[in-house]
């Protein structure tokens, strides 16, 4: 019987990390990371939230308040210290559908992720045998836990969260990390771990695309 997530109590934080958990996950190798925003549309649906969560299970989500995204507010100035994480070298990010999460990190705080692994993509080059490559789809396989979609959609601008809200929330990155592992090994018996390397390295070309409103750039 699949189950259920890790019970994690996150770290709530208006605005931006703070001084001590920036400094925490720098002197982490990885860290999953997701966002959730109003809808899908970058452009018109703004930024929520962005959840972060290490292999030591300490969690967080920032939450983005509306007045932050104002926009004659500098883009670099309204989360410096989540800025100065998700673009530094030393982290590897983590991500499942990277495409959309770096998009809108960079549009509504002027971030540009860096580097990058998106399992979504990793699962696409390794599990041929399906066309289900959802993050529930995945740890369902390789992680017998079942993720509770319920809550994915709701207001996320909401000034204080539901329990079930930060439990969803939360849930999208306790398991990105070990679910990584698993499809690197995969990727690895494969042959095609450089090859992700080569699709992780050309996702925020996509995501610049997504923003400036080119679409099937690639297409005849």
């Amino acid at each position: 019987m699949p189950q259920r997530p890790p019970d994690i109590t996150p770290e709530i934080l208006i605005g931006d990390l703070t001084e001590e958990l920036l400094q925490a996950c720098l002197a982490e190798p990885d860290l999953a990371v997701d966002t959730e925003t109003m809808g899908l549309k970058t452009l018109r649906d703004r930024l929520c939230l962005v959840q972060l969560c290490n292999r030591r299970m300490r969690a967080a989500i920032v939450q983005i308040p509306g007045e932050a995204l104002d926009a004659a507010r500098p883009l670099a100035g309204r989360a410096p210290r989540l800025k100065r994480l998700m673009e530094d070298p030393r982290v590897l990010k983590v991500f499942h559908f990277a495409r959309f999460d770096v998009a809108a990190l960079a549009h509504w705080l002027g971030i540009a992720v860096g580097p990058l692994y998106c399992t979504r993509t990793a699962s696409k080059l390794v599990r041929t045998y399906t066309d289900r490559h959802g993050l529930k789809d995945n740890l369902l396989e390789f992680l017998d836990v079942e993720l509770d979609k319920v809550t994915r959609h709701s207001d996320w601008s909401s000034v204080k969260l539901s329990p079930e809200q930060v439990a969803y929330a939360i849930s999208d990155v306790t398991m990105l990390l070990p679910l990584m592992d698993r499809l690197e090994e995969m990727l690895g018996r494969h042959g095609r771990r450089e090859l992700a390397r080569e699709c992780f390295a050309a996702i925020p070309v996509l995501a610049r695309l997504d923003v400036a409103g080119f679409e099937g750039l690639f297409e005849h």
